[in-house]
């Protein structure tokens, strides 16, 4: 019989669990790629191991996955304007890419310490057999 202790362990695939960590060395399946077909189109939310976030078709075609909320305000990036390779949050006008890192800050003036040092925390995809997958692990 399992413990309820065994069956936590084995159940849970949040970022810091164990199985978590295992799943996360292997490439995952988190949307089909009808559900983007048109470059700079909506963005949909997708929920994997636990992790709410956002997938989206940038302007290239290639699938971007990051997380929903924006570094800056916390606004919901699922209602973010996605084009030109970003989301565009509705909040401030912020804009990242693919890689989750900020490219754009129409709000703030471009002297300022922390250009090019904000994201948010983004996933790695590749789409193959009408499918996109991601990598969730350690990339170091």
């Amino acid at each position: 019989m399992l413990s309820a202790k065994d069956n936590h362990t084995l159940t849970r695939t949040g970022p810091n669990t164990a199985m978590g960590r295992y799943f996360r060395s292997f490439w995952m399946p988190v949307a089909l790629s009808r559900e983007l077909p048109e470059r700079d189109g909506a963005p949909i939310r997708v929920k994997v191991m636990d992790e709410d976030l956002i997938a989206f078709r940038a302007t290239d075609g290639r699938v971007g996955l990051v997380e929903p909320s924006c570094a800056h305000r916390g606004a919901n990036l699922f209602y973010g304007r996605n084009e030109e390779g970003g989301l565009r949050c509705v909040y401030h006008g912020w804009k990242f890419g693919l890689d989750g890192r900020c490219v754009e800050m129409p709000n703030v003036p471009k002297e300022a310490a922390y250009h090019g040092k904000l994201s948010v925390k983004a996933y790695p995809t590749q789409e193959f057999a009408e499918m996109v997958w991601a990598w969730m692990g350690d990339l170091s």
